[in-house]
């Protein structure tokens, strides 16, 4: 199955015989991610891999300079002896997928109430974060397609203009699962009665399947989700792990440590 979906390039492999971290929604949370970042430069060890969870953007006071932050990481940790470029993974989370939605507001047949919708789930410091604001794009989206479409056009100018940004959001993946198949990682969740090939918007916005799994998801003995919409905290199941601490919403960043048989080894929260 990972073979045919990878051909896809929404999904990235991971090798299954090391070990993995996870980490769970920041959500503009640039001190936090720092703090996060410390302490797993002292945990980590040579083969280990990381995949962040997507929802790096969103809801909490410093979005640019969490994206900064990550990027910062990265560039160190593919600087490490024997660290290849796939050894680090980023899934497109709710709020990144939000953002790509309002990059394109001018194509959607009712902007304005897209655009409160996106308001009401967190985009406002996204949007502050490269240079717009709520008002702003209520106003150009009440002036018309031309309006709305210079709006958006100088937001990505401005994404832009930001080194590593826009690269950043280009290479996001929709799920990443171990090459033996044994482990699946996810912003939001998945519906089960579903292939992945099939999961849709499930992997933003999760389904309430997620919650009642009693069995493996196919040949995946563990799945590995960074969000939770219904806010219940950091959960560990038979199946299913949610790394979700409320981060940029009040509670802590959330990050662990998986060997390769789904077994939890090491869990942060900062």
């Amino acid at each position: 199955m990972a073979a045919n979906l990878t051909e896809t390039n929404v999904f990235a492999t991971l090798r299954g015989s090391g070990r993995i971290w996870a980490v769970g929604a920041i959500h503009g949370e640039v001190t936090r991610l720092k703090a996060l970042h410390t302490s797993l430069s002292e945990l980590m060890k040579p083969g280990d891999q990381i995949v962040y969870l997507g929802d790096i953007l969103g809801y909490g006071p410093d979005v640019r300079g969490a994206v900064d932050e990550v990027l910062t990481y990265r560039r160190a940790f593919l600087a490490q002896p024997g660290v290849e470029v796939d050894d680090i993974i980023f899934l497109r989370g709710a709020q990144e997928e939000m953002w790509q939605k309002l990059l394109q507001l001018s194509f959607a047949p009712n902007p304005v109430e897209v655009l409160k919708w996106l308001v009401d789930h967190g985009i406002g410091p996204t949007l502050a974060a490269y240079g717009g604001s709520a008002e702003e794009g209520m106003l150009a989206a009440r002036d018309g397609i031309g309006s709305l479409t210079k709006w958006t056009s100088q937001l990505r100018q401005n994404m832009r203009l930001i080194d590593g940004h826009t690269t950043l959001m280009s290479v996001l993946k929709h799920a990443a699962f171990t090459d033996d198949d044994s482990l699946l990682f996810v912003n939001a969740g998945i519906d089960p009665t579903r292939p992945l090939s099939a999961q849709l918007d499930a992997f933003w916005w999760g389904s309430s399947g997620f919650e009642l799994m009693d069995s493996p998801y196919g040949s995946y003995r563990l799945v590995v989700r960074g969000s939770d919409r219904r806010r219940g905290g950091v959960r560990t199941g038979a199946f299913t792990a949610t790394l979700d601490s409320g981060c940029g919403l009040g509670g802590k960043l959330t990050a662990a440590c998986f060997a390769a048989d789904g077994h939890m080894l090491h869990m942060i929260e900062v």
